[in-house]
């Protein structure tokens, strides 16, 4: 893999916390107005939320504004460029559990040639608005969250230089989870960072698939705009903060459904009981203990669905995922739901709101049933994206989300 240091443009240490934000994709307008303190990255990131009433997040003003705004945040302080090329180290802590990612410039070609490897499908008018941001602010505002194979050697670096360096930034957010950032200025620990990544043969697109793939679609319309194109431009890299795979957690990613399809209740689980061993658990929250194994609310009460053997093939990276399982079983087979990335007839909640949402949301009536996931491993996507596949919608979620604003990348 071919990655490179690079000047970082940053917050002082006294504004870090008041310039990170939450990323631009897990936040409604109305609610980053809300969230939006004078500093926030929200002002550059979501910049409609500067206009009363709020304005259209794809209109020319708005474009414009977050241009406005990265500008004047440099000018008065907020942010400013590092004086030389360097990793940074980027920990996350949540739950009493921390990851330590390398932030880095992540190369284009890597990208295209595939050596980054995705396991989700991109839609174009997702990967061209991520592009009219990148484009019209010549720098990688946000991060993409990336994951790669352990290195002994990269642990023992980053374990080495965050016990013997104070961190540039250490902080508790809102939500509870801890952000700590060093800046690594030793040219020779840089150096061999470089070299190590050169024998890695892949990373993997954990989070930020349209981000990656607008990023690099930029890099490589400069380089295409460029007749002195030689390769050591700014714009053929992108910024990533890169985690090794055995410290990331995938939690689960669960779904509710509006109808049955016709069916009553009873019917509906005779129906699944062709295919799932159902167990009647009660008022009492059931979470789902092992793979093929599922929770389920219904007409107020929590049910264990184990998938039956001969109905999942566990030789197939698409075939082994609970997604598959319970897509195929349920959503298809009994429910008929179509095309899950576009029906109205289902929605996806993150495991971050845990399963009382699911419950919420049934008992509201605005749903029917709820249904919770086993969470996929890191070594299940990593198999899926190795062997070319792409998984299902709503697959993967991961927690904490990177905070945005921390380190800015410029195109040039």
């Amino acid at each position: 893999m071919k990655i490179k240091p690079f000047a970082g443009v940053r917050p002082p240490k006294e504004f870090a916390s008041e310039v990170a934000s939450r990323p631009y994709d897990v936040l409604n307008s109305v609610e980053a107005k809300q969230e939006a303190g004078e500093k926030s990255l929200l002002h550059i990131i979501k910049p409609e939320i500067d206009f009363d009433p709020i304005a259209d997040e794809h209109s020319e003003a708005v474009y414009n504004k977050a241009v406005e705004n990265f500008k004047l945040w440099q000018d008065r302080g907020w942010l400013i460029q590092d004086y030389k090329e360097m990793y940074y180290i980027y920990a996350q802590t949540m739950d009493g559990r921390t990851q330590y990612g390398l932030v880095a410039a992540a190369n284009v070609d890597d990208y295209m040639t595939g050596k980054i490897k995705k396991h989700e499908l991109t839609r174009k008018d997702k990967e061209d608005d991520r592009m009219i941001h990148v484009r019209i602010q010549n720098a990688n505002i946000e991060p993409v969250f990336f994951a790669y194979p352990d290195v002994a050697e990269m642990n023992e670096i980053v374990s080495d230089f965050v016990k013997t360096h104070e961190p540039e930034y250490d902080f508790v957010a809102p939500d509870g989870f801890g952000h700590t950032f060093w800046a690594i200025r030793d040219d020779a620990i840089n150096a061999r960072i470089t070299e190590i990544f050169k024998n890695i043969p892949a990373m993997y697109v954990a989070d930020g698939h349209h981000r990656t793939a607008a990023a690099a679609r930029v890099g490589a319309e400069k380089r295409e705009q460029n007749p002195n194109h030689n390769g050591t431009e700014e714009y053929n890299y992108f910024l990533a903060v890169i985690f090794p795979e055995s410290q990331l957690k995938v939690i689960d990613y669960n779904r509710v459904v509006r109808d049955l399809n016709g069916l009553t209740p009873e019917q509906f689980i005779t129906e699944l009981e062709k295919s799932f061993e159902v167990r009647e658990i009660g008022n009492e929250i059931y979470k789902p203990t092992k793979l093929h194994n599922f929770g389920m609310y219904l007409n107020g009460k929590w049910y264990s669905l184990t998938a039956k053997p001969g109905t999942y093939n566990d030789n197939d990276p698409i075939g082994v995922l609970d997604v598959t399982v319970l897509s195929n079983l349920v959503f298809d087979k009994i429910l008929n739901l179509g095309d899950l990335r576009t029906s109205k007839r289902i929605d996806f909640v993150g495991g971050i709101r845990g399963l009382g949402e699911l419950q919420k949301r049934v008992d509201s009536g605005e749903m029917v049933a709820a249904f919770a996931l086993y969470p996929v491993t890191m070594r299940q996507i990593i198999d899926i994206a190795d062997t070319g596949n792409i998984m299902p919608p709503k697959t993967t979620w991961f927690e904490p989300k990177l905070r945005s604003g921390l380190v800015i990348h410029k195109l040039s």
